[in-house]
């Protein structure tokens, strides 16, 4: 079932004052938002709300009819210890309450590093790819490159659970490294070559990260349980985006190579 703005949805999105959730505000700024973020922000009108705390995230998404769930220690380097409570406990915690107050949708928050443990150098490099990799589709064996994807290997059989067990239409979006153009150009121009290749590999732009969070909220689903990539249409990447092109009505347009080309012509 598609959300459409007939049905004048709420959203609730969790970690918004992150960058992916400032995005995803700017991109559903025409819907009912709901926002929650770990702390204050002068700049946000949000909530604050610990992900670790069952009960706070039961009331808090009670009203509500799609969740976007950004929360989370977003570190590919934390320790297991600071994992735990907001990447494990509180996915539990989101699913949860999604289940009980009969939420339409959650569109979960994952991550290139639940399958990009085969591209590593080294144990100590998690944004690091080398030579050509195989291509990468949604449905290949996830390959973890740090607890931090480990715990999205979670989120996503969490999502596949409450989706079969419980008939909650979930997208598990593995996303790519949100940057600006600029950001791009400095992060591959400081970088060695095989930390350039994951840069050119990852890219998710702002207006393709837009684009990517509103077909989440408004396209119909052909099963309750999708995972889908969320990177650009960049010349180098290494996870397939037909799939996300077939499920999600997704056409990114801009591509990492292009953007650095122009850099150096």
């Amino acid at each position: 079932m598609a959300v459409t703005r007939d049905s004048d949805p709420t959203i609730a999105i969790t970690g918004a004052s992150g960058n992916v959730g400032r995005e995803a505000i700017a991109a559903l700024d025409s819907y009912a938002l709901t926002l929650f973020s770990h702390s204050e922000h002068e700049d946000l009108d949000t909530e604050p709300l610990e992900i670790g705390d069952e009960s706070a995230v039961r009331t808090a998404l009670e009203g509500s009819d799609v969740l976007i769930h950004l929360a989370a220690n977003p570190s590919p380097t934390a320790p297991w210890e600071s994992i735990q409570e907001p990447n494990i406990d509180g996915v539990y915690n989101v699913f949860e309450a999604a289940r009980e107050h009969d939420l339409e949708r959650v569109v979960f928050a994952s991550s290139n590093h639940a399958v990009n443990g085969e591209t590593l150098v080294g144990p100590t490099r998690v944004e690091t790819t080398e030579g050509n990799p195989r291509i990468v589709r949604p449905g290949s064996q996830p390959s973890p490159d740090s607890y931090y994807g480990i715990s999205k290997v979670f989120g996503e059989a969490m999502g596949e659970y409450y989706a079969r067990r419980h008939g909650l239409e979930v997208i598990s979006l593995r996303i790519g490294w949100l940057l600006s153009p600029d950001e791009l150009e400095q992060t591959c121009a400081e970088r060695d070559g095989p930390g350039e290749r994951y840069a050119r590999a990852m890219w998710l732009s702002p207006a393709d990260c837009r684009h990517l969070l509103e077909t989440c909220v408004t396209t119909s689903l052909s099963s309750n349980s999708v995972v889908a990539h969320g990177i650009s249409n960049n010349s180098d990447r290494f996870l397939s985006l037909a799939e996300t092109i077939q499920e999600l009505n997704y056409y990114p347009e801009d591509d990492s190579r292009a953007v650095l080309e122009d850099e150096l012509a």
